[in-house]
C-alpha cells in the first residue's frame, strides 16, 4: 500500500499539527474545546497506529525494518550527515500502538482534573506524544537524540505547571536535571561515534559494531557505551538512579504519570546499547542483573511503607521496571481524585460506595502482582524462568532475590486495596457525596482491563513480531571475545557462556515490555 511509505510521518504530523492548532485556539472559561480537540487528535493518531500491526509482515527477515522512510536531511561537506530515517520492527511495533492507546485514555483521565490552562496542558500533552513516537521510529542517531531531548521539555512543564502541590516546581526541576545531564553526556558519545564512523545511521553502526569496526580504542568504546547506558538507565529508572521518580509521579497529572517511566529508557537500551555496543552490554550484564534484583526488592519494600497512593505507584513502578531491567540483562492507578486526597489514611470503606471503581482497581492490582491469565503473569514468568536458566555468575542468587518481589508486590497491592476500599470509612469520605465511575471513566478504564486479560491469554499473538526482533538483537551479540577489557566479567564466565546468557535474556525481556507498560 502507498500509505506504508508515509504512515510513520503521518503519525508524527497528526499530534504535532493538533498541538499547534490547539495552541492557537483561545481559551475560554468552562470551555471543553481543547479537551475535545485533543481527544479527537489522539483517537485519530491511535487509529493510524493500528495500520502498523494489520499491515506488518510477520514473516520478514530478522533485523529488517518496515514502513521505512530514509531520505537526506542535513548535509555536511557535500555528504548527508543526518538523515530522516524512520522505521519499525517487532521491538517498536507494539510500543507505538501502546503509545497511541494511552494518549486518548490520558485525555479522558484529565477531562475533569484539568480545568484551567487547558490550552497549555493539551498542547504539551500532544507534543509529548510526538516526542515518544519519534523515539520509537528514529533510525538515525541524531534524529533520535532530537526526539529524546524534546520529550524532556513537555513533561517537565506538565509537572511544574499542573502538579498537585507547592512541591511541583521542585519535582519538575529534579526530573529535568536527572534526565538532561546524562543526555548531554550521551550527545558527546553520539558525536564521537560520528567522528569515528562518518554516520549517524543506526543500521550502519550496528553492522560496524558486529565487525568491531567502530573504533579500535576499547577504552573510548567503553566510555561511549556507559554514556548511552547512563542516559537510558536514568529514564527507566534503574536503581540507584531513581531519585526523581517518587517526586515526579507524586506531582505529575495522571495523564503524564501514564507515560512517565519505563518505555523510553528500556526500549533505548534494547535498540541502541545492544545494537551499537554489544560487547560492552555483555560485560556489564552482571552489574545490571544485580541492580535489577536490588531495585525489585527496594521498590517493593518502599511501596509497602507508603501512605500516599501516588507515591505507592511510584515505588511500584520502580519494582516493575526493575523486573524488566533484570530480564533484558537475565501498573499505575488512574487516580482517586474524587475526595481530594491520595492519602490512604483518609480513605477506606469505599467498596460499599464505589463498586465499579473497586472492581477495576482489583483487576489492575491482580494484573500487577502477576495473577495467571492476566498480562503481568506472562512477563514475570518468562523473566524469572529465563533468569534461572542463565549461566551468568550468581544468577540463581539474584533471581531468588528478585522472586521475593512477586511476594512483596502482592503484599503492597493487596494492602492498598484493603486500606482504600474496605474497613471503616475514612475522614475524607464519611460525609462526602459518593460518585462511582461515570461513562467517560468507564470508557477510559475498561479497555485497559480487557487488554490485561487478552495479553495474558493470547500472548503468542503479541510475541510474533517481538520474537523476530529479539532474535535479531541476540544475533548481534558477540560470539567471541571482543576485547581484553572485562571489568564486570567474573571468573565463572567464559566468552561462550556469557553469549548464551545474553542471547537468552534479550529474547525473554522484550516480550515483557508491552504487558508491563500497558498497566501503567
Amino acid at each position: 500500500m502507498a500509505i506504508d511509505h508515509t504512515i510513520l510521518t503521518l503519525l508524527l504530523l497528526t499530534p504535532l499539527t493538533g498541538a499547534i492548532l490547539l495552541a492557537l485556539v483561545p481559551e475560554r472559561e468552562g470551555s471543553r474545546i481543547h479537551a475535545i480537540g485533543a481527544l479527537f487528535v489522539t483517537l485519530l493518531t491511535f487509529l493510524f497506529t493500528l495500520h502498523l500491526p494489520f499491515h506488518y509482515n510477520y514473516a520478514a527477515p530478522s533485523g529488517s525494518f518496515q514502513f521505512e522512510v530514509n531520505v537526506p536531511w542535513v548535509h555536511l561537506n557535500s555528504a548527508s550527515a543526518i538523515r530522516y530515517h524512520l522505521g519499525v520492527d517487532g521491538l517498536s511495533l507494539w510500543l507505538v500502538v501502546l503509545t497511541g492507546l494511552l494518549a486518548p485514555l490520558g485525555v479522558l483521565a484529565s477531562w475533569r482534573a484539568i480545568t484551567t490552562r487547558t490550552r497549555l496542558f493539551y498542547s504539551l500533552f500532544l507534543l509529548q506524544q510526538v516526542a515518544m513516537l519519534g523515539i520509537f521510529f528514529s533510525l538515525d542517531l541524531f534524529l533520535y537524540y532530537s526526539f529524546w531531548e524534546l520529550s524532556l521539555v513537555p513533561m517537565a512543564l506538565l509537572i511544574a505547571v499542573f502538579g498537585r502541590t507547592f512541591q511541583r516546581r521542585r519535582a519538575a526541576v529534579k526530573f529535568f536535571l536527572y534526565a538532561f545531564i546524562p543526555s548531554a553526556v550521551m550527545l558527546v558519545a553520539v558525536l564521537w561515534l560520528y567522528t569515528r564512523t562518518g554516520t549517524f545511521d543506526l543500521p550502519s553502526l550496528a553492522l560496524l559494531a558486529q565487525t568491531h569496526g567502530i573504533s579500535p580504542n576499547h577504552h573510548a568504546l567503553w566510555l561511549a557505551s556507559l554514556a548511552f547506558l547512563l542516559a537510558f538507565a536514568v529514564k527507566v529508572p534503574i536503581f540507584p538512579l531513581h531519585g526523581w521518580l517518587a517526586d515526579a509521579v507524586s506531582e505529575a497529572p495522571t495523564a503524564a504519570v501514564m507515560i512517565l517511566a519505563g518505555k523510553l529508557g528500556l526500549y533505548s537500551i534494547l535498540r541502541f546499547s545492544f545494537s551499537i555496543f554489544p560487547d560492552e552490554s555483555r560485560h556489564i550484564a552482571p552489574l545490571l542483573i544485580a541492580l535489577g534484583a536490588i531495585g525489585i526488592v527496594y521498590g517493593s519494600l518502599l511501596a509497602l511503607l507508603q501512605k500516599d497512593l501516588k507515591r505507592l505507584a511510584a515505588f511500584s513502578t520502580l519494582g516493575h521496571v526493575s523486573f524488566i531491567a533484570l530480564g533484558i540483562f537475565t501498573f499505575t492507578i488512574a487516580g482517586l481524585e474524587r475526595y481530594g486526597t491520595y492519602n490512604m489514611r483518609d480513605l477506606g470503606g469505599l467498596a460499599q460506595r464505589l463498586p465499579w471503581m473497586v472492581t477495576l482497581f482489583v483487576i489492575t492490582a491482580l494484573a500487577a502482582v502477576g495473577l495467571p491469565m492476566l498480562s503481568g503473569f506472562v512477563g514475570e514468568f518468562l523473566i524469572l524462568t529465563g533468569a534461572m536458566q542463565s549461566v551468568i555468575a550468581h544468577h540463581v542468587l539474584w533471581t531468588a532475590i528478585a522472586t521475593t518481589g512477586v511476594i512483596l508486590s502482592a503484599a503492597y497491592m493487596l494492602s492498598a486495596t484493603q486500606r482504600v476500599f474496605y474497613g471503616s470509612l475514612g475522614q475524607k469520605v464519611e460525609n462526602a457525596p459518593s460518585f462511582d465511575l461515570n461513562a467517560r471513566e468507564h470508557l477510559a478504564l475498561w479497555p485497559l482491563a480487557i487488554l490485561f486479560l487478552i495479553m495474558g491469554v493470547a500472548s503468542p499473538k503479541w510475541m510474533r513480531a517481538i520474537d523476530t526482533a529479539g532474535s535479531s538483537l541476540a544475533d548481534k551479540l558477540p560470539h567471541s571475545e571482543p576485547s581484553p577489557i572485562k571489568p564486570f566479567e567474573t571468573e565463572a564466565q567464559s566468552p561462550a557462556t556469557a553469549v548464551d546468557c545474553q542471547t537468552q535474556l534479550c529474547s525473554i525481556s522484550i516480550a515483557d515490555l508491552p504487558s508491563k507498560e500497558a498497566k501503567r
